[in-house]
């Protein structure tokens, strides 16, 4: 498990794939005849105008405390030929956790919406049981339905029901967290849980432990068995309990590892056990999430034999990047935000507190401010450490600090070790800035919470269990090796075309792997995977000659990412911000087809050919 500060986030409204239209800002386009863009320049700034943009066959200008029809008003010009309110766009995530408070709302974290999981009904009378092997499930967080929960002790590792440290409960929440408009919901609501407690007080257990928690899961009846663990080395012991548990009908799921590097981790490399990478909100593999190869070598000198076998590396990823769920009572710390009564996403930084107040742009916050005083200062990141910021902001007489990332997402972050401030603090994302400067009130919240976020393939593991539990309920006459199959055939593909080390076959879809097993029975079939979900991208691109350069201009819409690849000719020419406007240039002379696709994945619009 890689973990973040353990925050519980408001999380924001559920994006869409699509730009955000926001306010004006007084800036408008103007698109004129090129032959006369002169002109309107020169108009444009005699009546006040601000020059923004020079582009081919337009300009943008802003006309302070002008609306779009006094623009239009001022230029009544015969070589204008419309005029338009210049829309803000900002980068936006593809999946987010639902807006709340956890205590009283509940909130879908972003990875079931990602995986589909919220497409899909759990048939509560399949008799589907998850075997989770690690810390314990704490009985003291009631977001479960405890009548469908047993456990085992291993030898030393205290009661199963009690906690040894947070890791068990947030994985069995991801796996089957109740539906109960409360708290957060799992990939499985309700599903039958038999929790296993491996871990000692430090925090490890051994090779043997995990072959005789196998022989235990089996003994409980379980269909699946979760392990979000992981080291060095193979164990025939601990190999052989697992293939048991496979041959016998089971599915074994484990964690692909969190050192970002090419090492095989055990369990999750035998051939038995479903290795799981993780991936962000974005469709983006996680940097911690390790990538063994699927090529093998056994025996020595000239009996040395080398095998391609994807059962060994990664076969899918889910959501392991900030995921949402469950902890033992009070101990993550929680952090709501609201903006003129509207729920925003915000991440505890530090000083537990709430408070209420009016907002105060303080910039970047590099000094006292006297304006701030007795408000809640809105603070852009950059420049200075988060720490002096906010002192800034209390020494001004700030009583609480907001701060916004200056780069796509959420900012997570702590004011140090030697925090010195006491006012309440949080992060926002930037997407969220101009909104939270443009709010009148701020609400702040930070105090002890039953959720929180962690980080990990530990936290991927757990998806694609409860995922695996999910579909199974619906085709319950399958084994564990016709699901794990089912899974990988309708991944949505992601990273390199086809499968690869990072993402195996991609990111679990349950709906598309429930639908592919009533179409092709569980026994499977040919399989279309689905397309990656951002909706259709439209480009278009224009070419013309600049300072004995070719320059060609490619706009889109309708992309996903937060950024997108630029492909001419066939080729990755850049990746570039997903900002709907980029251009290339260059010397040569032939033609030139352009497409625009979702930044590594091959979901694109339809090529575009200019010539030269």
């Amino acid at each position: 498990m890689k973990a973040s500060k353990f925050t519980t986030s408001i999380i924001a409204l559920a994006v869409t794939a699509a730009f955000s239209a926001q306010a004006a800002d007084d800036r408008y386009i103007i698109k004129v005849d090129e032959s006369k863009k002169g002109l309107v320049k020169a108009l444009a700034k005699k009546l006040g105008g601000e020059l923004k943009v020079d582009g081919k066959g337009f300009i943008a200008a802003s006309f302070a405390g002008k609306d779009l029809s006094q623009v239009k008003g001022l230029l009544n010009n015969p070589h204008i030929q419309m005029i338009e309110e210049d829309q803000r766009r900002v980068p936006l995530s593809v999946y987010s956790d639902t807006a709340g408070n956890p205590a009283t709302t509940q909130l879908t974290p972003y990875a079931v919406v990602q995986s589909q999981a919220d497409q899909v009904n759990f048939n509560a009378g399949a008799g589907m049981k998850v075997c989770v092997i690690d810390s314990g499930l704490d009985r003291s967080n009631q977001d479960f339905i405890w009548n469908n929960i047993t456990g085992t002790n291993d030898s030393g590792t205290g009661n199963w029901d009690e906690n040894g440290g947070p890791h068990g409960t947030h994985v069995a929440g991801t796996i089957g967290a109740a539906d109960n408009g409360f708290g957060v919901v799992g990939m499985a609501p309700g599903v039958d849980m038999h929790i296993v407690k491996v871990f000692n007080e430090a925090g490890w257990g051994y090779s043997s432990d995990l072959a005789y928690a196998a022989n235990i899961c089996s003994g409980a009846g379980a269909n699946i068995i979760s392990m979000s663990l992981g080291g060095g080395g193979a164990n025939s012991t601990e190999e052989n309990a697992f293939k048991a548990f496979t041959d016998a009908g089971g599915l074994v799921v484990a964690a692909a590892g969190n050192d970002g590097n090419n090492v095989r981790s055990f369990p999750a490399g035998y051939s038995s056990v479903m290795m799981i990478g993780a991936n962000d909100n974005n469709n983006a593999i996680a940097d911690f999430s390790q990538f063994p190869s699927c090529t093998a070598t056994s025996g020595k000198g000239k009996n040395a034999t080398t095998v391609t076998d994807e059962t060994i590396c990664v076969e899918v990823t889910a959501g392991g990047v900030d995921t949402l769920s469950t902890y033992p009572a009070g101990m993550a710390t929680s952090a709501s935000m609201s903006a003129d009564g509207v729920a925003f996403a915000s991440s505890a930084m530090e000083n537990s507190e709430s408070v209420s107040g009016n907002t105060y742009n303080m910039g970047t916050a590099e000094s006292t401010d006297s304006g701030a005083n007795g408000m809640v200062c809105v603070i852009e990141r950059g420049v200075i450490s988060f720490h002096d910021k906010v002192n800034n902001c209390e020494l001004s007489g700030g009583i609480g600090a907001v701060l916004y990332n200056n780069e796509p997402g959420m900012l997570y972050g702590t004011l140090g070790d030697t925090n010195a401030t006491s006012i309440p603090a949080v992060g926002a994302s930037q997407e969220d800035g101009a909104a939270l400067l443009a709010a009148n009130t701020v609400d702040i919240n930070i105090g002890a919470s039953d959720y929180g976020f962690m980080s990990g393939t530990s936290m991927a593991t757990p998806a694609v269990s409860g995922i695996a539990a999910l579909v199974w309920s619906n085709h319950n006459g399958c084994t564990g090796t016709e699901i794990r199959d089912a899974l990988k055939s309708t991944a949505e593909d992601n990273g390199a075309t086809g499968h690869d080390d990072y993402f195996g076959h991609g990111i679990v879809k349950a709906k598309a792997a429930s639908d592919y097993l009533t179409a092709n029975g569980c026994g499977g079939g040919v399989v279309t995977p689905p397309p990656v979900e951002g909706g259709d991208i439209t480009a278009d691109a224009s070419g013309y000659k600049a300072k004995g350069k070719n320059k060609v201009d490619v706009t889109w819409s309708g992309a996903a990412t937060a950024s997108v690849d630029i492909i001419r000719n066939g080729s990755l020419r850049t990746t570039t911000a997903n900002d709907g406007a980029y251009t290339d240039s260059f010397r040569t002379s032939g033609s030139f087809t352009y497409k625009v696709c979702d930044q590594g994945t091959s979901n694109c619009s339809t090529e575009t050919t200019v010539n030269f």
